[in-house]
């Protein structure tokens, strides 16, 4: 019998950044995966795939759109070639795929392909067809991931009615596609197609899209992509999604209980996803799930049995593919016996529009549940020149500060590129900075990132200089 001393169960950016941590500590490491590609739902039909998408679309959308306002002429019209924007995200799918290999090969970690599953607390059966092999573990870190969820009463058929793994390969642009659920993935893969021509209709329970951010990042992103054509429903309770042929049709009653049709070509359920332990046998280990059917840790990440541990989106806490490599690198120094921390409040969320939208920390609605008393400043987008340079003049940024001692709480912002101008705020964050502290950063001009400094002026002393 084989045995290792960290055999990590999902290779997704959890996973395959615990086991590389595994391994540069030192340990003996495997990783198991049931598919015949590594990453998991990240890089196969998720983050990479989806980014690939919307980089394709966003550029089509600029040659339609802004082209002609830039001096730039084309000749015979701009065309969407679908089926080659999914072969491109493809070969971006490939290539990210490959990097995990090398990286795995690089570091010496043994890549077992199947279905990993514990016959007891330290032996884990893989499983691959009609071959079995049992290997020892003496420690395992479960790292299974998450699917699509759904609601009881769709049946989704992946042809009409689909998730988000099939919106990636859909071989047809939807005349209306019907979005089940205004959170990330639903905007991000409705805007990937309301670019390329589709009319989007947008369904949302909840009073407001993206409901778990502050709300003025919900406001600005639907007055936005309204503008853009999106139209949205929101207070909708969807109660029935019927495919006949090629037509979807949509019932959901709105805050009145009056009944809405909505009819398409395709619906995409986007109603956020589940852990997913099919086919663990975590019982056999004598590991605790939970009744929301996600995997039972302690702080450090540790089950109820002692040598078994758990991250990502298959544990408690946001599912974010950045959350869960925090987690793999965690657990990983843990068992080294390192003593490493996450700070969850400091963990950045994203939604990869257009623009895009990212926050770290407390939004403004939690701050006065909590009551906190706090200050607010911000900063338009459209009065900075780089923003007027580029055309991208949608958004702001907001930086909540504490009222007594000016430490940054909280930042919220909308605009171009502030998927990776967020990172500036983590790291303000993480050394406990005050709103002083970042308006006294020198920052580069002209850029995007002088909004952060803007908005830390006017939430020190309402002295922001550009506005």
């Amino acid at each position: 019998m084989n045995s290792f001393d960290v055999v990590v169960i999902g290779s997704g950016p959890g996973g395959y950044v615990s086991a590389i941590r595994c391994a540069q500590l030192g340990f003996k490491t495997a990783i198991i995966e049931k598919y015949p590609t590594l990453g998991g739902t990240c890089l196969n039909v998720g983050c990479i795939p989806s980014k690939a998408l919307l980089d394709s679309s966003h550029h089509y959308h600029d040659a339609v759109h802004h082209f002609e306002g830039h001096g730039i002429e084309i000749k015979g019209g701009v065309k969407a070639n679908l089926k080659r924007m999914i072969e491109r995200k493809g070969e971006v799918v490939d290539q990210n795929v490959s990097g995990i290999k090398y990286l795995m090969d690089k570091n010496k970690i043994t890549v077992m392909e199947g279905v990993g599953s514990f016959e007891d607390a330290t032996r884990i059966k893989v499983t691959n067809g009609k071959k079995s092999e049992v290997i020892e573990a003496k420690n395992t870190i479960i790292a299974t991931g998450s699917k699509p969820s759904t609601l009881p009463f769709i049946k989704i058929d992946k042809e009409r009615i689909i998730t988000s793994t099939e919106a990636l390969k859909l071989n047809e642009i939807p005349k209306h596609l019907i979005v089940i659920g205004g959170g990330v993935i639903g905007l991000e893969l409705g805007q990937v197609y309301l670019r390329l021509g589709a009319e989007v209709s947008v369904v949302e329970f909840m009073d407001r899209i993206i409901p778990g951010m502050d709300g003025a990042l919900s406001k600005e992103l639907t007055k936005v992509l309204k503008k853009q054509g999106m139209k949205f429903y929101t207070s909708h309770k969807v109660k029935s999604v019927e495919a006949k042929g090629e037509k979807v049709t949509v019932q959901a009653d709105n805050a009145k209980g009056e009944t809405i049709t909505l009819e398409g070509d395709y619906s995409l359920v986007s109603v956020g996803r589940r852990p997913y332990t099919d086919g663990l046998a975590a019982e056999k280990a004598g590991v605790k799930i939970t009744d929301r059917g996600q995997i039972e840790v302690n702080d450090h990440l540790q089950t109820n049995v002692p040598n078994i541990y758990a991250i990502g989106d298959v544990v408690r806490g946001a599912m974010l593919a950045h959350k869960a490599e925090e987690e793999g690198v965690m657990v990983a120094e843990i068992i080294a016996g390192q003593k490493p921390h996450i700070d969850y409040n400091l963990i950045p969320g994203v939604v990869y529009t257009w623009p895009e939208v990212a926050a770290v920390g407390k939004t403004e609605e939690q701050l006065k549940e909590a009551g906190v008393a706090y200050k607010a400043g911000s900063f338009p987008m459209k009065a900075l020149g780089r923003s007027r340079a580029s055309g991208d003049t949608d958004g702001f940024v907001k930086i909540l500060a504490d009222a007594k001692t000016d430490e940054v709480l909280g930042v919220h912002m909308i605009g171009a590129r502030v998927a990776d101008l967020i990172a500036e705020a983590v790291t303000a964050m993480e050394f406990r900075a005050s709103a002083e502290d970042i308006a006294r950063m020198s920052h580069a001009h002209p850029t995007y990132a002088e909004a952060v400094k803007e908005a830390a002026l006017d939430a020190t002393d309402k002295r922001s200089i550009h506005s």
